[in-house]
């Protein structure tokens, strides 16, 4: 048995992708997985599975979400190793920004993404820096509320593949929970 982490991305954002954490739970619970936990309201949760690879647990739980819901959830899963380490990483990559950084957030990616993707996907602009550490992108920013306004290059979201966000805050939190 392991222990996986895995992050959904795009639920309970508007009204027809709803998936209130008891029913997440339920249905992650209905794949055979145990130690069920979620945290928030935003697709974060932990379990214990037989499956020995995150790929075999991200498809497991998609194939579930969508029997579920009737729509794809798109997931990335993490071990609780990697988890540790995206918030070991943030430090450092946070000291190699040039300005003083407001607001930190984490990209999960499926993929360890290509040499190709990891330079559309590492930018360095006037209050905003991405950086990639294994799977995940570490987007800084001089401002908390510039989020919406990050000007990173259209080819990202392709470089990116399945992925999902939160804030280092949770990432954090998460992190002392669970890894």
């Amino acid at each position: 048995m392991a222990t996986y982490v895995a992050f959904l991305r795009a639920i309970n954002l508007g009204a027809k992708r709803r998936f209130p954490k008891a029913d997440l739970q339920r249905v992650v619970e209905e794949t055979g997985a145990s130690d069920v936990a979620v945290h928030l309201n935003t697709g974060n949760v932990r379990l214990t599975s037989r499956q020995r690879s995150t790929a075999a647990v991200e498809a497991t739980l998609e194939a579930a979400f969508l029997a579920d819901r009737g729509f794809e959830v798109p997931t990335v899963v993490l071990t609780p190793a990697e988890l540790v380490a995206v918030v070991a990483d943030a430090g450092e990559v946070a000291g190699q920004v040039p300005f003083d950084v407001a607001a930190h957030y984490v990209t999960f990616m499926r993929e360890v993404p290509s040499t190709e993707a990891v330079e559309l996907l590492t930018h360095v602009g006037e209050g905003e820096a991405t950086t990639v550490r294994g799977r995940a992108v570490h987007l800084l920013l001089d401002g908390k509320d510039r989020y919406h306004q990050v000007k990173l290059p259209a080819a990202h979201d392709r470089a990116m593949g399945v992925w999902t966000n939160r804030n280092l805050t949770v990432v954090r939190d998460l992190a002392e929970r669970w890894g």
